[in-house]
Formats: C-alpha cells, structure tokens, sequence
C-alpha cells in the first residue's frame, strides 16, 4: 500500500511562486470550512458564557461611547459643523463603522494568538484562523448594525437604498484592516511592544478621520492635510455616504485607495503566509 511522504526543508514556502501562495492559501480555506464552523461556534458563544449581559454588551458599548461626544457637542466644545443627519446618530454611524474596521485589525492581529493552545499540537491550515476571527467579528457588528439602523429611524431618517450596497464598501475596510493587522501579528513576535504602539497610533488616527465632525469643517491647514491624505478618511466616509445618501463624495479617491487595500492585504497575507513558520517558532 503506497502511502502519500512529505517532505519539509528549510524555508519551504519561500520557495513557492509568487502567485502560487495565494492558491494554495485558498484552497487551505476551502478545506477548512468545517474547522471554521466549530471554532467559530466555540469562541462566539464563549466570549460571552460568562457574562451578565452577554450579547447586550455588543448594544451597550457603541451607545455608550457617542455620551461623550453628544455632550462635548452640546456644551459647544465640539464644532462638527452642519451634519446631514442629526448628530447623535451621525457619530454612532460613523463610530460603528471605525469600529468595524478596528475589529478587522485586531482580528487579523491575533490570527495566531487565537489558536495558541492548540497551534502547535494540531496540523491544520492556519488560515483558518484568520476566517474564524473575522466571522466572530462580523457576527458582532451585525447585531450594533442593526443598532445603528434603529437609530436612524428613531431621528427620522431613512437610510437610502444604497443601503444595500453597504457590504461592497466594508470589504476595503477589510483589505486595510486585516492587511495591517497580519503584519503586525508577525512583527510583534519579534518586537512584543510593536502591538501597543500601533495601537496608540490608531487612537490618534481616529481624530484624523471625519467621524465626528465634517470635513469642510476642518480650519487647521496641517490637519486638512492629514485628514485629507488619510485614506481611511474615504473608507469610513464612504461606507457612511453609502447608507445616509446613497452616494460617495469622493468615487475616485474610494475607489484608488480600496484598490491599494486590496494589494496591500494580499501582499500582508503572502508575508505571514511565507514567515508563519519562523513566527510559530519564536511562540514556542
């Protein structure tokens, strides 16, 4: 009975072709999905097992969250100028989807952490990982989502029909988040204090982005420039846009920089993909 050999050598996916890693890294999906419906199913409702509240934690967080900014805005500290819709609902709006793209970044960020238990003990595709992270991640803002629309009716606005176009503009949020996040998870193997430092940075990152105030607003020629040069300033934006009034402001920056997101996840994703091995060493 011939049986199957494999055989390893020293930096094995290097050697892979260029375009070849991104096959074999879908086909590993593919062949995955049942691993991915049980860790999926195991870590969702895990999160929350222990919790009092458990999934009201998801309402909660983002309601929360936009007190401060309402109140900075009604004491007059807050200039965020004239907002299309009333702003209690333009700042949760526009929170949840940073949120959304947050939770990309941290997903992809802990690709390998998530399956440090069994990571080295089980052979399987570790792509997995990545997919189940993100699945967890997405099931979440569905339901602040759902919030969110609540939300909007509440003030009297109706979202447009472009509505339905949402999930197309989240998918770029997904490229950039999940592309800095992968490289991240491999750097801070290396540099343990890189994840705190890029965390700090995307605090700052969040003023540089028109969420709570507009952009026309803007009085400071330096922060113009940053917001203006921002390209999550179009992502978080647009998938606004989208649902608020059906349109984009500004279709051919969107498009150039979901363009660059894309090549920069499947780049980041090639990267962890060639350098998983040296990292799960370094995890041993």
């Amino acid at each position: 009975m011939n049986k199957e050999v494999t055989v390893y050598e020293p930096n094995q996916r290097l050697k892979i072709g260029f375009f070849e890693t991104w096959v074999i890294m879908f086909k590993n999906i593919v062949k995955s999905k049942e691993l991915i419906i049980q860790l999926f199913k195991r870590d969702f409702f895990m999160s929350y097992k222990k919790s009092y509240l458990g999934l009201a934690w998801i309402l909660i967080s983002p309601l929360v969250g936009i007190v401060s900014w309402v109140f900075l805005n009604s004491a007059g500290i807050l200039q965020p100028g004239d907002t299309p819709i009333p702003f209690p609902a333009y700042v949760l709006l526009g929170s949840s989807i940073w949120g959304l793209f947050m939770g990309f970044y941290g997903s992809a960020g802990g690709t390998l952490g998530a399956g440090a238990g069994f990571i080295n003990q089980v052979k399987y595709p570790h792509e997995a990982l990545l997919i189940k992270q993100t699945a967890q991640h997405i099931a979440n803002f569905l339901i602040t989502f759902v919030v969110n629309i609540i939300v909007l009716l509440l003030f009297g606005v109706t979202p447009s029909l472009g509505i339905l176009l949402f999930p197309l503009t989240a998918i770029p949020l997904f490229f950039l988040g999940a592309g800095l996040g992968l490289i991240v998870s491999v750097l801070s193997v290396v540099a343990s204090d890189l994840t705190n430092v890029i965390n700090i940075i995307m605090g700052f990152v969040f003023y540089a982005i028109p969420i709570v105030y507009q952009i026309d607003k803007i009085e400071n020629p330096l922060l113009q420039t940053v917001v203006q040069i921002n390209p999550l300033t179009y992502l978080v934006t647009g998938a606004r846009d989208i649902i608020v009034e059906g349109t984009i402001h500004y279709p051919e920056r969107y498009l150039l920089v979901a363009a660059i997101s894309f090549v920069f996840f499947m780049l980041s994703w090639r990267l962890f993909y060639v350098s998983e091995d040296k990292v799960i060493e370094r995890m041993i």
